[in-house]
């Protein structure tokens, strides 16, 4: 009989991560790059990038960013001793485009993969080994908060048209996780149609591929606006 150590069968099918991290983020502000506001004692590319370093379940990390950028993402991993194999990888014109940069840069062995917001310091480990297993299982997963407040929907930006049932509503957020060859066809199959999605998910609504839901229990917000900053240097400051 032929028998496996479990180091053997982990390097055989390997989790993959790719950390999202080309963008300019024009919400903060003018002149503004809001991966590399220090937060907590680091920037905060390097608290997403320690929560994926930190995870058990991801064997490598592709960090996709602009050009020009390399070094600086090199001396962070220096600078914080991050250990976990990784790459860089230079982003597209569009989120999309550089996700698709980042799938072309994963491990032969990649099964599965998780696609992260560089701009989402806080998600824990717990929930990136929830949206794997569920990924596994349907063959995409996604973290993902259940909508608490009343919805309106408005036709011009002026005036009600109608209440939206929020029972049925949930938010999204990453990691944004897929079985490797899914997540592929649904991006090319996007980008061959012309679509400009902001959305991983929302490639695999375009195949019909079914995206399982993971609630988030705890708090894993985004650096979008400069309110969202104290809020999210209190929940750092509870794990650090």
């Amino acid at each position: 009989m032929l028998r496996f150590s479990v180091r053997a069968v982990r390097l055989w099918k390997m989790n993959s991560a790719i950390i999202v991290a080309a963008g300019k983020g024009t919400r903060m502000g003018a002149n503004v790059d809001k991966l590399w506001l220090e937060v907590v004692g680091r920037p905060v590319v390097a608290h997403t990038w320690k929560q994926f370093n930190d995870a058990a379940c991801i064997d490598e990390i592709i960090l996709v960013v602009r050009d020009g950028m390399q070094e600086h993402f090199a001396e962070l991993a220096d600078k914080f001793k991050f250990q976990k194999p990784f790459r860089l990888v230079v982003g597209g014109v569009e989120r999309q485009d550089s996700v698709w940069n980042g799938l072309e840069a994963v491990s032969a062995r990649t099964k599965i993969v998780a696609i992260q917001d560089a701009a989402r310091p806080c998600t824990h480990a717990e929930l990136i080994a929830a949206t794997i297993e569920a990924a596994q299982e349907t063959g995409a997963a996604v973290a993902a908060q259940p909508v608490a407040d009343t919805i309106k929907e408005t036709a011009d930006g002026k005036i009600i048209s109608r209440t939206v049932d929020r029972a049925k509503l949930w938010s999204v957020q990453t990691p944004q996780t897929f079985r490797v060859e899914i997540i592929r066809n649904a991006i090319a199959t996007a980008r061959q149609k012309g679509l400009v999605l902001t959305d991983d998910t929302a490639a695999c609504e375009l195949i019909g591929q079914p995206v399982r839901l993971v609630k988030s229990a705890a708090p894993n917000p985004k650096v979008t606006v400069p309110a969202d900053l104290p809020f999210i240097e209190s929940l750092l400051r509870s794990v650090v």
